[in-house]
This record gives structure tokens, C-alpha cells and sequence, in this order.
């Protein structure tokens, strides 16, 4: 089924390694991904496996130390701030912390401008700017009108997530990068917010990525998940395969660490 759809972005032997001689640490080695239009793939592992550097590369905010990354079948270009923004222009993200997502001193309706005027929106007159806006709100069960000239730091959690919600609504991007979308907010919200995703990836072909380390939001979500283990993938696959049929160690550690309720919680291994 990916085969049939566009290519977007393709990364061929990723490493990135920090620091020098003893004091090295390889946060991503040797990484290959494939993602294709409106997949929906999922990047598991635990706390310190690789998930969120990768995820940097990915985004253009750091550079590899070796491999390539291609956007649309060409070699992806970062050289100018110009290349830059039109790159951010088709691959955005949701970071795991709403509260220091945004500026403090930017209002509301700023975040949201700014978006506008990112996709060549500058030159609308106000009123269908602020429709827009309205609009994007509206997506993410918001009103505008309750938000205009407030800050963002006067909302709570879950709204500062569906706020960043109405900005990829606006921006429409190829690629969105959720990591740990849903860790800091309530079990309402966070079903909320991932109906929202999915519901973009649906309306404007949307590739996500989902950053994590909940393999049960990875098994229902999915098309494809990655299990990723000191910087490396060790296992990828459908998530049937994967996690109902893991091959890896690995893998299976990070199944049986998830709680259950009609079990007694084995602690031995914390």
C-alpha cells in the first residue's frame, strides 16, 4: 500500500555522535526510514534510545554527523535560512511540552498570523485572516473569539496542544512530527487531541510521525512502527507483527513493561 503512494522523505544511514573519544555517545546509528504520503508510522523506545534526536535531524534543528536525508527524491538543501523555511514549510512538529512550546511574549492571534503568513498568507485583508483563524480554532473544538488577545500561558494543557493543532491545520504540512503529543495531558484530552491527527492526516494526506514510548498508542494508531534500542532500529513492521509477534528481546521487554490491571505488576526489573 506505501508503495503506491508519493515517496516524501527518505533518510539513508543517519549517525549522529556527540561529544569525543571516551566521552562519545552515538544517539542514532546507522538509521534508514521510508515514510510515503499520509502514513501513519510510530518510533517506539524508551527514554534515551534515540527517539528525540532523530527526531531534531528529521526536523532540520540539528545536523547529522553522517548520511543523507532526501525530501521529494532530492538531496534535502538546509544551506540558507531561505532553504530553511521552505523545508519548515512542508515538515513541522508537536513537542511533548505544550508550556514551553511558544513564546511567552507572542499572543495568541500572533502564533496563529504567523502561520497565515508563512504559506504566502501576508497579503489577505484581515477579515479572511481571521476567519482563517477562526477556522483553524474551530478544528480543534476552540473559539477564536474566547482566545483573541490572550496569551498562551492563560490556557490550560490540553488547549496549548490543540493550539498547536490549529497551527498545523493552518500550515498544512507534508510531514508532522508528534513527539510524545499526548504524555502531559489528561486521558480526555489525549484522545481528543489524537482524533484531531488523525482526522488532519485524512483531510490533507498528512504523513505522522508519532515519537514515543507508549506501544499500545503505537499498535492502534500505526501503519508502521519502528523499535528503536540505543540509537539503532532493531525491529520494525506492521504493528501486528511487531507487537503482537516480536522477534527482539527488546521489543518484548517493552511489552511486558506495560502495566496491567488484571495482573500483578512485576517491579523486579525498574
Amino acid at each position: 500500500m506505501a508503495d503506491e503512494k508519493p515517496l516524501y522523505l527518505s533518510a539513508k544511514g543517519l549517525t549522529k555522535v556527540f561529544g569525543l573519544g571516551r566521552q562519545k555517545t552515538v544517539a542514532v546509528d546507522q538509521v534508514n526510514l521510508d515514510l510515503y504520503q499520509g502514513e501513519v508510522v510510530s518510533i517506539v523506545g524508551e527514554s534515551g534510545s534515540g527517539k528525540t534526536t532523530l527526531s531534531k535531524i528529521l526536523l532540520g534543528l540539528i545536523n547529522p554527523t553522517a548520511g543523507e536525508i532526501y525530501f521529494e527524491g532530492k538531496k534535502r538543501d538546509l544551506s540558507s535560512h531561505q532553504k530553511k523555511k521552505e523545508y519548515w514549510k512542508n515538515i513541522q512538529a508537536i513537542f511533548q511540552d505544550p508550556f514551553s512550546s511558544y513564546n511567552i511574549f507572542n499572543k495568541i492571534d500572533s502564533v496563529l498570523l504567523d502561520c497565515i503568513n508563512m504559506r504566502n498568507g501576508d497579503h489577505l485583508p484581515k477579515d479572511k485572516k481571521v476567519e482563517l483563524m477562526a477556522e483553524a480554532c474551530s478544528f480543534v473544538n476552540l473559539k477564536f473569539e474566547e482566545l483573541t488577545n490572550k496569551y498562551p500561558f492563560e490556557l490550560s494543557g490540553g488547549q496549548q496542544q490543540r493550539l498547536m493543532i490549529a497551527r498545523i491545520f493552518l500550515l498544512k504540512p507534508k510531514i508532522l512530527l508528534a513527539d510524545e503529543p499526548t504524555s502531559m495531558i489528561d486521558a480526555c484530552s489525549r484522545a481528543t487531541i489524537l482524533d484531531q491527527l488523525m482526522k488532519l492526516r485524512d483531510d490533507i494526506g498528512m504523513t505522522v510521525i508519532f515519537i514515543t514510548h507508549d506501544i499500545g498508542l503505537a499498535y492502534y494508531v500505526s501503519d508502521k512502527v519502528y523499535i528503536m534500542e540505543r540509537g539503532r532500529f532493531v525491529e520494525s513492521g506492521t504493528p501486528d507483527a511487531v507487537i503482537l509477534h516480536p522477534k527482539e528481546p527488546y521489543t518484548r521487554r517493552l511489552i511486558n513493561d506495560v502495566p496491567k490491571i488484571y495482573e500483578e505488576w512485576d517491579l523486579s526489573t525498574v
